[in-house]
């Protein structure tokens, strides 16, 4: 297996995992983590970098023994797209029918807090998720290098 290849994947999965675990705690503790966020997109560049990789390595004329080895490569795209269109259904979801400009100072951070919340849980889930996808898509490389 190549160096480069291994260490780039690698790297995507621990970026993916520190975020995953960072979210996970400020979602235990009910708190913000400004610090999430930039990982989460951190490893989400990566992500991108690794498919991107794997696609040049495909047009290059590598293959995997096993096909699922393609699978487990592009689904971590997949899963940040519709985690990412989950996240964006979490403030319908909080609010309802609620007009958030009519509520109380109070309740309007309540609810902020409450929608940033389960936007973490949602994302932490998939940051797992993605580092998953890229072990296994690493795992099944045979015959690739």
């Amino acid at each position: 297996m190549s160096e480069a290849y291994l260490a780039l994947g690698v790297t995507v999965i621990a970026l993916n995992l520190t975020a995953g675990v960072t979210g996970g705690l400020a979602w235990r503790a009910d708190r913000v983590s400004i610090a999430f966020w930039y990982l989460l997109r951190t490893a989400q560049v990566a992500t991108l970098v690794f498919v991107l990789a794997e696609t040049v390595i495909y047009i290059g004329g590598a293959r995997a023994e096993d096909d699922l080895h393609y699978l487990y490569a592009a689904l971590p795209v997949v899963a940040s797209v519709l985690a990412e269109a989950m996240r964006g259904a979490s403030a319908s979801q909080e609010l309802g029918e609620t007009d958030f400009a009519t509520l109380a100072p109070d309740r309007q951070q309540t609810v902020a807090l409450a929608i940033v919340r389960r936007e973490t849980g949602v994302m932490t889930v998939a940051s797992f998720v993605v580092a998953f996808l890229i072990w296994r898509a690493i795992d099944t490389t045979a015959g690739m290098f």
